[in-house]
């Protein structure tokens, strides 16, 4: 059986609860480029955390799973998430961090 290449999936993700001035936005960052995801993440001035996935859909939804428990330190109370039409948010790495990662992406903390 051929291995066939879904297309990619992208979410917007809003989370609620301890989310900022506890390192959520970088170790998103960190786990985003480890699943091989493209897109950004930032602080809200309601104290929210927002962020844009976009890759694999299996990559996405082990992010999603992620976003829910977050970081060390983080108190995640609810994720609200918008799925939309991919955007094509994929400039490769220089170094993919995970080596079965099919599709490295960018990903950047945006203020």
């Amino acid at each position: 059986m051929q291995n066939q290449s879904l297309p990619p999936v992208r979410v917007r993700v809003f989370v609620s609860g301890l989310v900022q001035g506890v390192g959520y936005r970088y170790s998103t960052r960190n786990q985003a480029k480890y699943f091989g995801l493209g897109g950004w993440v930032r602080n809200l001035p309601d104290g929210r955390v927002e962020a844009v996935f976009e890759g694999d859909q299996k990559a996405v939804e082990e992010m999603i799973s992620w976003c829910r428990r977050g970081p060390t330190g983080a108190t995640v109370s609810e994720l609200v998430l918008e799925y939309e039409d991919p955007e094509g948010e994929s400039l490769p790495f220089t170094e993919p961090l995970r080596e079965d990662s099919s599709a490295s992406r960018t990903f950047e903390i945006r203020r």
